[in-house]
């Protein structure tokens, strides 16, 4: 190999490096914001998290904000990994509800964020502090519970849930059950919340799969 392959060799394998060590960084920062908060979560505490030099870290991420920023995002590309593209995988209509509810409940169990969901724990923490980062939260917390909400509608699309159903109803019954979920298992202990949800889950569905007599 010649010198200029191998300086282009050495080029591409310390951009491999940088970002693996970048993703592991925000990986680790997404787990720790769910426990000490993002308002908590410094360039200083993150390095010591994760046993690295203040300059390392740094090197990564020039701000407090942009580090928040690039939390956020992990976050929803761990999310994404973990309930909405499982999810999908599931046929349209009745059985994709269920699915994104049981994939949320079963990431809780699994304990992939120590804090229970990353973005109920941000919202929680945020919902008195306006500004960006809050804005960012809500921007993509958003977009997953629009996600939950086209498959609500699909299933009354294909006439598996009752069309006449109020879909923003079915929407929030069936997230609070997952929000109480979250609280249940994660502040007060109760391991049995998820299967809990679960039941309740089903006896909503169940109960909008049958559709008033015409």
């Amino acid at each position: 190999m010649n010198s200029e392959a191998s300086l282009r060799e050495d080029g591409r394998r310390h951009r491999a490096d940088g970002e693996r060590s970048r993703t592991a960084i925000l990986t680790a920062a997404a787990e720790l914001a769910t426990v000490e908060g993002l308002d908590g979560l410094s360039i200083g505490r993150l390095a010591e998290h994760v046993g690295m030099s203040k300059s390392g870290v740094f090197a990564h991420f020039r701000s407090k904000e942009e580090l928040q920023y690039a939390t956020i995002d992990t976050a929803r590309e761990i999310y994404d990994r973990e309930v909405t593209q499982p999810a999908l995988e599931a046929p349209e209509g009745v059985a994709r509800v269920y699915a994104i509810c049981d994939l949320f409940l079963s990431h809780l169990e699994r304990s992939v964020f120590p804090g229970g969901c990353f973005f109920i724990s941000a919202a929680s923490e945020l919902e008195a502090k306006p500004g960006p980062v809050r804005d960012h939260v809500k921007k993509v917390y958003s977009e997953l519970v629009g996600d939950f909400a086209v498959a609500i509608r699909r299933a009354q699309e294909l006439g598996e849930l009752d069309p006449s159903a109020d879909p923003d109803q079915v929407l929030f019954e069936l997230d609070s059950l997952l929000l109480g979920a979250n609280i249940a298992l994660l502040f007060f202990g109760d391991r049995s919340a998820p299967d809990r949800a679960r039941a309740a889950v089903r006896d909503r569905i169940e109960r909008w799969s049958q559709q008033p007599a015409r």
